[in-house]
């Protein structure tokens, strides 16, 4: 399993008017680490012929930040067939996941607007075998 994390602390613009992290923001979070991750992945790979669309979101919140919190982001590439595969996302406060999420992408083809079977290649890349 090829995980990718970061570490932030939460600012005072992710707080609402409930004093913690807006559900919005996690969300915002989910997507910047996948992005981060498929960047990552796909250094130095020359042309990308496809794009992925996000199809589900799954999350569940089991506790809070807050302002100053540093948190911790963790994401990894699970179940891939198909033109499906599925991203595992954590967020964590020290030892506490306070988020957990799994989204599922759909391989589409940038030509064509078509989803697109997910090769050998693409799924080496996801699992950061280049």
């Amino acid at each position: 399993m090829n995980v990718y994390e970061k570490t932030q602390v939460v600012q005072k613009s992710e707080i609402d008017e409930y004093n913690h992290v807006n559900n919005v923001v996690y969300v915002q979070w989910i997507q910047n680490i996948a992005n981060e991750h498929w960047q990552e992945l796909t250094k130095g790979v020359e042309s990308i012929d496809y794009v992925w669309f996000i199809v589900r979101h799954e999350i569940d919140y089991k506790a809070q930040a807050v302002l100053n919190d540093t948190i911790t982001i963790k994401t990894w590439v699970g179940k891939t067939e198909g033109v499906k595969s599925v991203r595992h996302v954590e967020i964590s406060r020290g030892s506490q996941v306070i988020v957990k999420s799994q989204t599922t992408f759909c391989l589409v083809d940038n030509k064509t607007g078509r989803p697109k079977r997910i090769t050998e290649e693409i799924t080496n890349l996801l699992l950061g075998k280049k």
